[in-house]
């Protein structure tokens, strides 16, 4: 296992920057995730890391060894790449253990290791089968034991699971969240997959443009972000961001004022903001909270995303496209009734875009 620090890192490509000042400690075992959308630099940073690229400046340390000159194959780390990269002649075994021939390890020993890594993946009965003979998901269990056998300090994963259908992603989650429970060695995982990152990492590292925009617990990156392009980017539907004023304690958005002295928090002082909900915390009228919130309003269903136990309801406050999600029937066209609870609204500065006021956890209360 080993502690992973990085120091001043930006890469250029020519004249186009690509990471910028980035600074990060990897904790000793733990299971870090960076997300970003295609072209935020994730994948350079993860290929920096490995020693595939070189950073234009800044250090990298693995185990307190600053590794920049460090060839790959001397850096302790592996590598799992979303193409699997089996070779297609060989049998499990060979793919596995191809590595550890290679460095000339013995035969008990590699026998051992291979053993060691197909119980933990449960791929000892497809020892002597060929990739072509195996699913998605059996050939990513075979790249990530020809990773384990190497026995690395570091374990790096570049968008894993893309390739697989959207059961065999569940379920290599779950498979790739275990293994690290039972290695405890360093992860550190690359996504576009908002699901991906704040299911399996113990932190997120949250990219943009190259350039760090937080890094915290998946519950804080989702219940506390640190700027409107987390709030939007991270969960399952981006948060909803409506322009809002302040003038004479009454708080304005869309078509609905609110007063301040029921919000929790205070934003007297500021004259236009950015106010943030998240689509489940928008009730419809079969909600039981419904009838609690303070906020209450009708609006008409644009269109209904259906998702089996829930909808996305999209409608219109005001000039804003807004997003619920329930269960509640509905149909396009219809006018619903919806509320919103004020302790559950987020407060953006409308020009830096970072939070005003700490949104109250009251869940940690």
């Amino acid at each position: 296992m080993a502690k992973v620090v990085l120091e001043n890192i930006s890469k250029s490509f020519g004249e186009k920057e690509i990471l910028k000042n980035i600074n990060l400690e990897i904790k000793d075992g733990e299971f870090v995730v960076l997300v970003g959308a295609s072209g935020c630099g994730k994948s350079t940073l993860l290929r920096m890391i490995a020693g595939l690229e070189t950073p234009t400046d800044g250090s990298i340390y693995i185990d307190e060894t600053r590794v920049n000159e460090v060839e790959p194959k001397d850096r302790n780390i592996a590598m799992v790449f979303q193409s699997y990269a089996l070779y297609p002649h060989l049998n499990v075994y060979d793919n596995i253990s191809l590595g550890l021939k290679v460095r000339k390890t013995a035969k008990c020993e590699i026998d051992r290791r291979v053993k060691r890594a197909c119980e933990i993946l449960k791929l000892e009965e497809y020892l002597k089968r060929k990739p072509k003979e195996l699913s998605g998901g059996q050939r990513q269990r075979v790249a990530l034991a020809r990773a384990i056998v190497r026995e690395p300090k570091v374990f790096l994963m570049d968008e894993p699971l893309s390739n697989l259908d959207a059961k065999l992603r569940s379920e290599m989650r779950s498979e790739i969240k275990k293994l690290h429970q039972k290695l405890k060695t360093t992860f550190i995982y690359v996504t576009h997959d908002q699901t991906e990152a704040l299911t399996m990492g113990d932190r997120i590292v949250v990219l943009n443009d190259g350039i760090i925009q937080q890094v915290d617990t998946p519950y804080n990156i989702y219940n506390h972000p640190k700027n409107t392009f987390v709030a939007t980017f991270m969960g399952a539907n981006p948060m909803n961001l409506i322009e809002a004023k302040v003038n004479d304690n009454i708080l304005t958005f869309a078509n609905l004022s609110i007063s301040l002295d029921l919000l929790p928090f205070e934003v007297q002082m500021y004259k236009k903001l950015l106010v943030g909900i998240r689509s489940e915390d928008i009730a419809t009228s079969t909600n039981p909270n419904y009838h609690f919130n303070l906020i209450k309003f009708s609006s008409k269903v644009d269109f209904i995303e259906n998702l089996g136990s829930t909808k996305n309801i999209h409608f219109k406050l005001g000039e804003t496209d807004i997003c619920a999600t329930s269960n509640a029937q509905t149909l396009n066209n219809q006018t619903m009734d919806f509320s919103i609870n004020p302790r559950d609204l987020h407060f953006f500065d409308f020009e830096t875009k970072e939070p005003v006021v700490k949104k109250i956890d009251f869940n940690q209360i």
